[in-house]
């Protein structure tokens, strides 16, 4: 690969990871441990994704992730519990994907990698706390599905056509950070909506 594909790999792969690190991490692992995954030389250092115990752990995240993110709310509990670990294991993945001897490439793809998870992440739970205050139950089932398929196939993509990748990232980058000021806008019209209803009363 060459350096602009690497970086372009490794921006794709953490901010997938933004959404669903358990996921990503659980895919890769055991794509190289079967062999379906054919790393280069530079890629090396991701062999450990393919130890048993990181391949559990991954499994059991990716598994409770799954669940928990189709459920009205416990999906955005689930989302504040990971605003910390998303954003690492992005950075961590960077890291490894880019793997330069050279600190200041290890300092910029670590925050690369942490940067495009956060944004992320901050979308998608941006995102999430728009959808909970639907009435109906299925619309977190259907965006959570959503993302499960997108973050599949655009890891998929990631791995065969590295730019092509980044691209589609760039653009989900964009829609992450509109999702994330809607949310905030939607949540302060709500707030002062229920502030000024006991008003609105007491001048009646």
């Amino acid at each position: 690969m060459t350096p602009v594909e690497l970086i372009a790999l490794a921006a794709s792969t953490s901010l997938l990871a933004g959404w669903r690190l358990y996921l990503v991490t659980l895919i890769t692992g055991i794509g190289m441990k079967f062999g379906w995954i054919a790393l280069p030389e530079q890629l090396q250092a991701l062999d450990v994704l393919a130890n048993n115990w990181v391949l559990a752990v991954a499994a059991i995240g990716t598994f409770a992730e799954f669940f928990a993110d189709k459920i009205a709310w416990v999906d955005s509990a689930w989302d504040a519990i990971h605003s910390f670990i998303r954003p690492l294991g992005g950075a961590l993945l960077s890291l490894a994907i880019i793997d330069s001897a050279d600190p200041a490439w290890q300092v910029g793809s670590f925050l690369l990698g942490g940067g495009a998870a956060l944004i992320a992440h901050a979308g998608k739970a941006g995102a999430r706390t728009l959808v909970n205050t639907s009435p109906e139950p299925f619309s977190n089932v259907v965006v959570s599905t959503a993302e499960d398929v997108a973050t599949g196939g655009l890891f998929a993509l990631a791995i065969a056509n590295p730019i092509a990748a980044a691209l589609i990232a760039i653009i989900l980058v964009m829609l992450s950070l509109w999702l994330m000021f809607a949310a905030r806008r939607a949540l302060k019209r709500l707030l002062d909506r229920v502030g000024l209803q006991p008003k609105a009363r007491e001048t009646g």
